[in-house]
């Protein structure tokens, strides 16, 4: 027998020998059949030409050489400096968000087995069809209806934090409008790429702003009750999408105003502004649910000790209604690591979200509709921070030092920033039926968020609110 016959004999027999072996060359993990795909929905938004990030994640060329840094950032997952930037942890609580662009288990493994296996090209045959940026559009969630611009702001480099008001800024808008979603992006005279940015905030200026909308009357000042307040701007901050029930009024003839606005220096002379744009809801809109404002948070006993990681902070608050939580953002500063929200129901102690926190990326973290914890009233909410005050956390300028309370980066808060709405007793009964038909509920079914979403299903719920017959009275004495 030739020895060309006899090797192909022999491979014959050993792929039949081997499960697997003759189908592995199909099942290669290759670049454009399994890592562009992901690149595409995850990445290249962000790291493309004339993208914000640092280098293009397009072409199998400008991906292989950063194939190991890929695989070290994809496999932080929920902790700092993960990419792309979104850090629910995934083995507790709600999973389901709106816009949510992390990897699954499965993607972060392909890009490892890739990295270390010499990343293959593959055929090219097997790639999707390449993405086309618009970099005329800088709004994710779509061209606002109304777009109010900040005035500039010069931050000279390596200059202190700065904190103030900006100026007003009239609202051009002749009628009431209710907002479905408010996006802010900074623009400013930072190239896109190339800049190397080593400071917390990156290629921005402009830390955080905390702002309203208010009306004034004929002497310029603001009319009482006529002022809307709206989410914090943060750095790295995504978009933010109301309740579709619970939309915010932006009314006609507004001014925008601030309460206050944290810049910093971002390592080169820099002007910049934000703009802010607003998506309405069609006209005749009503919101079904009120806004709620919760103090959830500590500003007093936060005391961070030097050196020390795994220190805990803890805040609770009480429900006076019924509330439906349609966002939860963390809000921490750079010792910050995480933050878990938890709600006590009676005798249950359960655990919504637990999310990782990046002071370079502040998230907002939408549920998705038919996943937003439904809470009576009653419940306490119970924030947990945990705190890495030590040289492995790289957002920490000097573990050495103690830390308490304060508006700087070097010192800290701890607030859960997240949207919610409340309802009386009829809309929080008719939400719960509506949850129940969505998600096709039966009697042993639990959904996270919503402790008595299947109390109708077992036995007929007899609430706080609704008193005891007289008859029932009387035979209790």
């Amino acid at each position: 027998m030739k020895a060309s016959n006899l090797l192909k004999s022999f491979t014959l027999f050993a792929s039949l020998m081997v499960p697997g072996l003759a189908g592995a060359q199909s099942s290669e993990i290759t670049f454009h059949k399994d890592i562009e795909p992901i690149l595409q929905r995850s990445c290249q938004n962000c790291h493309r030409p004339g993208g914000v990030g640092p280098m293009p994640l397009v072409t199998y060329e400008e991906v292989a050489p950063f194939a190991g840094l890929i695989e070290y950032k994809t496999g932080l997952r929920d902790r700092a400096g993960a990419m792309p930037p979104w850090y629910v942890e995934k083995d507790v609580g709600i999973q389901q968000f709106k816009n949510d662009p992390s990897l699954n288990d499965a993607e972060i493994q392909a890009i490892s087995t890739w990295a270390r296996s010499g990343t293959p090209k593959g055929d090219v045959s097997d790639a999707p069809e390449p993405l086309v940026f618009d970099d005329s559009v800088k709004w994710t969630l779509g061209e606002p209806d109304v777009i109010v611009r900040t005035t500039d702001f010069y931050k000279e480099a390596g200059t202190p934090d700065w904190w103030g008001e900006l100026p007003r800024v009239p609202i051009d808008l002749d009628e009431d409008r209710y907002v479905a979603s408010v996006e802010i992006v900074e623009v400013n005279d930072v190239p896109n790429a190339g800049t190397g940015r080593e400071t917390v905030g990156g290629r921005y200026i402009f830390h955080h702003m905390i702002w309203r909308t208010e009306v004034h009357d004929e002497n310029g000042d603001p009319i009482e009750d006529q002022s809307t307040g709206w989410p914090v701007h943060e750095v790295g901050r995504n978009p933010d999408i109301f309740d579709p029930e619970g939309g915010r009024l932006l009314r006609a003839n507004s001014v925008f105003a601030t309460d206050s606005v944290h810049m910093h220096s971002n390592g080169r002379d820099t002007t910049g502004h934000l703009e802010i744009g607003f998506r309405f809801h069609p006209v005749g809109y009503e919101p079904k649910y009120e806004r709620t404002t919760l103090g959830l948070g500590n500003g007093v006993d936060i005391s961070i000790t030097g050196n020390q990681k795994d220190q805990e902070l803890h805040a609770y608050t009480v429900l006076e209604k019924h509330t439906k939580i349609i966002t939860f953002e963390p809000h921490l500063h750079a010792p910050g690591e995480r933050m878990c929200l938890e709600a006590i129901w009676g005798y249950t102690v359960e655990t919504l979200s637990c999310v990782g926190y990046d002071h370079n990326w502040v998230r907002g973290y939408p549920y998705q509709n038919d996943y937003a914890p439904l809470l009576p009233k009653g419940t306490i909410l119970h924030i947990i921070g945990y705190m890495n005050n030590t040289e492995s956390n790289p957002n920490v300028p000097d573990p050495r030092n103690w830390q308490g309370s304060g508006n700087r980066s070097v010192t800290n808060m701890f607030i859960d920033l997240g949207i919610r709405v409340s309802m009386n007793d009829e809309q929080f009964h008719e939400a719960m039926e509506e949850r129940r038909q969505a998600l096709n509920l039966g009697p042993n079914d639990h959904v996270i968020g919503c402790p008595l979403c299947g109390a109708p299903l077992v036995t007929p719920m007899l609430s706080d609110y609704e008193p005891a017959s007289e008859e029932v009275a009387s035979d209790d004495g």
